[in-house]
């Protein structure tokens, strides 16, 4: 046996195995591997000299070398130029104990040295040098060299054979190992290793158990044989996506039945890629957890979460307004597709007009369920199944033998009027309050139905009704709260609107009959306006006041006073106001448009020929209220905000009051006309420029009259309260109002203030155009031009097609030259003018049709767009938002 010992006094032991048979002196490195190790192809029998990336020679450090019997070194191996960093050239001829080991302990090498070559072998550890300076320590094997003198004489010893193993390396080779084989044995984890082919080479008990199958019957085998085919392509993807390129794959997710477990099983199984030596690839390893309770936890999880936000967005999403409809509406949009596939809103139809629905508690008949209802709402994913199946609900299968009845309901749309039958489960959730799960019968479509009753404040409203499709889970307990939160959260605001409903109908009849819009915009002036009714709260008035945008920037201001009081007066101021809307559309002349009032009012106080039909016979007279004569004063004035121009036209009203800037206030000349109703007058125009910053007052005679004072002491206030007022116009309104109504209040006060802004010089591009074909392409060039000279480039591209068809009109429909202009406020207003009389119409044109679609593209493009005559042609107009 060899002596063992540590040349450091150390103690280390040798490593059990590495002496073997004693190798002949000439031998360079007889432990050297191949330098790169060949891979075997799949199926090839070794061959000499073959390794695989994995040689142990690859992980741990090893050198050799030979010892002459002077005791120099005579051998050098390429791994021992690499185990003590020092080259062959160095090294031949050298002392091995001065050259490798420390000068501490050359003593008790040399004595080592010197009785190997005797003829003793020794293992033992020695500190060395390692390539990167520091000192490492070697496990060594001296052996003596035995050289043949014949083959009858005795064996000399020729030297020595020297062998040294890296002594950390080993160490951590065995730690290494044995957490290895810790992990793999012991965790409860799956583990299994793939070989560069892909075949099992390894698994751990775990993984047997995990496929149900005994761990060496796995050896070999391949993805194939372990998973179903769609899942093992997955995974045989995944194996070679992590080989090739290295990357791990972590956390996916593979399905299957596994013998000795009922039901299907879910895996989440990570893979990496095994590296030997110059990161060359041995193979795979992965980790494979059982997470089918996980996976059932997570769906559960994901269900609480949707239901959560479902909730949540019902919270948000419902009530957003106060209309009965518009929230049904978005009640199914909730719900539909996110909770169920098919949904309908029934609500009672009294609560379409404001009243209530029956209660839950109280005193009274009991109430069956059966009212009248009226679905407000319907929302279906599912084609052909907007029935939501009435006719299986509430047909033979619940009772009901009046299939035709099942069908009504069935047809019954969004609009339609509905009864559910008395022992009905519609019936019996709005008769009780309570959720119903009906059976949805033999229809094709739906898997399951859930009725839920929308109440609020103890009061049944209607009903929601949620089905959901074939393919699509039954609803559960836990969706029937659901649905009843949902229910309950849009139940409050559907109340909330109908008690809106009630109060804003009752509120509309008196607003618009007696109150005035409020603060309008109008092109190129500002506008404040102020109503206050008179202190006798009994009567209604007839005064009213009105602000019309036209086309071409121009604006209509129209102020009037009903002579009279009470509701008669009222509706007539409503009507005239309705009028004076309608013909100002028509784009008439001020004069003319108080001619079409005139006879308007005239007609209001004509009951016709003969009694009233349907309120007495023949021999009735009619009723004498009705031949009232409706008289009515009114002035009507248009204002252009291009040429600052405004025409003035008067029905028997007090005179428009102006002023301009550094000039005293004063009432227009303005013949004052006879009021609208008497007749047999035409009205006159007036036509005046207004400078920038002029302010135009219009009133009511109840601002300047009064029992109190003459009516020229009335307009002498007004006009120096105009003087001396605020620059701003809302508060000189206020001011106005403050000194000259608090002493009176004995009639009502319509007051419509006007202060001139007159546009930026850019903001109008006019051009002339000749009545050619090149004038469309010079049209176009000009309007985008001067639209990109604004920084309008959106507009660029819409209004070159608009005006283009515009201009194309005008020369195949019209006469002379062509005029285009280009306004810009608020909104961009595009205006061709020619000199024809015909108006455009637009048309739908057919198929076949080679033109008539330019009108189309204008209506559709445009936010508004129109024609207006004017005294030699017509004008067309578009306008464009910015």
């Amino acid at each position: 046996m060899p002596a063992r010992e540590a040349l450091t006094g150390s103690g280390h032991a040798a490593v059990p195995g590495q002496a073997g048979a004693p190798v002949t002196t000439g031998v360079p490195d007889p432990v050297e591997p191949p330098a790169r190790p060949v891979a075997l192809a799949a199926g090839s029998a070794p061959r000499w000299g073959d390794t695989d990336p994995g040689s142990i020679y690859e992980y741990i450090r090893v050198a050799t070398f030979a010892i002459g019997p002077d005791g120099r070194i005579s051998q050098w191996s390429e791994r021992a130029a690499d185990f003590f960093a020092l080259p062959a050239t160095e090294a031949l001829g050298a002392d091995p104990v001065t050259t490798l080991v420390p000068r501490q302990l050359w003593q008790r090498g040399r004595g080592r040295l010197e009785r190997t070559l005797a003829g003793e072998e020794w293992v033992g550890t020695v500190p060395y040098r390692a390539p990167d300076g520091a000192e490492g320590l070697a496990e060594v094997y001296l052996m003596p060299a035995v050289a043949q003198s014949g083959a009858s004489g005795p064996d000399d010893v020729g030297g020595a054979l020297c062998l040294a193993v890296d002594l950390g390396k080993l160490r951590r080779i065995e730690t290494d190992l044995a957490a290895s084989e810790a992990v793999f044995g012991q965790t409860p984890s799956g583990f299994f290793l793939f070989d560069r082919q892909l075949r099992l080479q390894r698994v751990n008990q775990a993984f047997a158990g995990a496929v149900g199958a005994e761990a060496e019957a796995l050896t070999g085998l391949t993805a194939h044989d372990l998973f179903s085919f769609s899942e093992a392509e997955r995974l045989q993807a995944a194996l070679c996506q992590v080989l090739e390129s290295g990357d791990p794959v972590v956390d996916l997710r593979f399905s299957g039945a596994v013998p000795t477990r009922a039901g299907e099983r879910r895996w989440a199984i990570s893979l990496y890629r095994l590296t030997g030596p110059g990161e060359r690839p041995m193979g795979v390893a992965g980790q494979v957890n059982d997470v089918t309770g996980r996976h059932v936890a997570e769906r559960e999880a994901a269900g609480v979460r949707r239901n959560l936000a479902l909730v949540n967005e019902a919270s948000a999403h419902i009530g957003s307004t106060l209309d009965l409809e518009t929230t049904a509406k978005e009640l199914l949009d909730v719900v539909v597709p996110q909770f169920c596939d098919l949904a309908t809103v029934d609500l009672y139809s009294s609560l379409l007009s404001g009243e209530s629905g029956p209660s839950l508690v109280g005193a009274g008949a009991p109430y069956d369920g059966s009212g009248e209802l009226r679905r407000v709402a319907v929302s279906s994913v599912v084609g052909g199944a907007s029935s939501m199946g009435f006719g299986s609900l509430l047909g033979g299968d619940q009772g009901f033998p009046d299939q035709s009845y099942g069908a009504r309901l069935a047809a019954a749309e969004a609009g339609g009027t509905l009864c559910y039958p008395p022992r009905s489960p519609h019936a019996r959730a709005l008769r009780t309050g309570r959720s119903a799960i009906p059976d949805p019968g033999p229809d094709p479509l739906l898997r399951s139905t859930l009725v839920v009753p929308l109440v609020a404040r103890d009061v049944v409203l209607g009903l929601v009704q949620l089905s959901r499709a074939i393919g699509s889970e039954p609803f559960d307990a836990r969706d029937v709260a659901i649905a009843e939160e949902i229910a309950a959260r849009a139940a409050v605001c559907v109340d909330n609107a109908r008690l809106y409903r009630r109060e804003h109908e009752r509120a509309l009849i008196l607003q618009r009959s007696l109150l005035p819009p409020g603060n309008p915009e109008a092109s190129g002036l500002e506008i404040a306006c102020r109503y206050r009714p008179s202190n006798n709260n009994t009567e209604v008035g007839g005064d009213w006041f009105d602000v019309i945008p036209l086309p071409g920037n121009r604006t209509a201001l129209v102020i009037g006073d009903v002579m009279g009081r009470g509701l008669r007066a009222a509706v007539a101021m409503g009507q005239l106001r309705t009028a004076v809307r309608t013909l100002a559309m028509l784009d008439l002349e001020p004069a003319e448009v108080l001619g079409s009032l005139d006879e308007i009012a005239r007609g209001l106080g004509d009951p016709g020929p003969g009694p009233l039909p349907g309120y007495g016979g023949a021999d009735r007279p009619a009723d004498e209220d009705a031949v009232e004569v409706y008289l009515a004063t009114c002035v009507y004035a248009v204002y252009d905000a291009v040429t600052q121009r405004c025409v003035f036209a008067n029905a028997g009203h007090l005179p428009p009051a102006l002023l301009s800037p550094g000039e005293p206030a004063r009432m227009l000349d303005v013949p004052p006309g006879l009021p609208l109703g008497v007749g047999g007058e035409p009205f006159e125009e007036v036509t005046l420029v207004l400078p920038d910053g002029a302010l135009l007052g219009l009133y009511t005679d109840g601002l300047v009259e009064s029992r109190k004072h003459q009516l020229d002491e009335g307009l002498l206030a007004f006009r120096t309260a105009l003087e001396n007022g605020a620059p701003a116009l809302e508060t000189l309104c206020d001011q106005v109002l403050n000194e000259l109504d608090p002493h009176h209040g004995e009639d009502d006060i319509a007051l419509l203030m006007a202060r001139v802004r007159a546009l930026p010089e850019d903001a109008v591009g006019d051009w002339k155009l000749p009545p050619e074909p090149t004038s469309v392409a010079k049209a176009r060039e000009k309007a985008c031009a001067w639209l990109l000279a604004r920084g309008l480039d959106e507009l660029v591209d819409t209004t070159e097609l608009l005006v283009s068809e515009l201009v194309t009109n005008a020369l195949r429909h019209g006469r002379g030259d062509i005029r285009l202009r280009l306004l810009r406020d608020t909104a961009v207003v595009c205006e061709v003018w020619d000199d024809g009389y015909a108006q455009p119409r637009q048309r739908r044109a057919q198929e076949t049709d080679e033109g008539g679609r330019g009108l189309q593209l204008v209506s559709l493009l445009a936010e508004r767009w129109g024609s207006r005559r004017t005294p030699h042609g017509k004008i067309v107009w578009f306008e464009l938002s910015i």
